[in-house]
């Protein structure tokens, strides 16, 4: 009788286990990040719209770098433009990181 009765207390905390997991544990959490809560509280309207015009252009904006990589940053001209489009990029993965999650 107390193999049965480990049995299901192992069982009950492996459950409480997978229920902490839970991806709505994790959503609560996530809520409360200020990371993701500032661009909400500041314009709750459109907060959606550009985290995800934010995730798209840090997906298409590295494609950019080819064509300046390709002839050389040799001036200063391609320099700043590479810099300006880093910088721009890495906006843009942090603006779009929470983006549908």
């Amino acid at each position: 009788m107390s193999d049965s009765s480990t049995a299901r207390d192992r069982s009950s905390s492996s459950m409480t286990d997978a229920t902490a997991s839970s991806p709505t544990a994790t959503d609560e959490r996530r809520d409360e990040d200020p990371d993701r809560r500032w661009l909400e509280r500041t314009l709750p309207h459109v907060a959606g719209e550009i985290r995800k015009a934010g995730f798209w252009a840090a997906i298409v904006l590295p494609f950019l770098y080819l064509p300046l990589l390709v002839f050389g940053l040799n001036t200063w001209l391609h320099s700043t433009a590479f810099l300006v489009l880093l910088v721009v990029n890495l906006g843009a993965l942090y603006v779009g990181h929470y983006h549908r999650q």
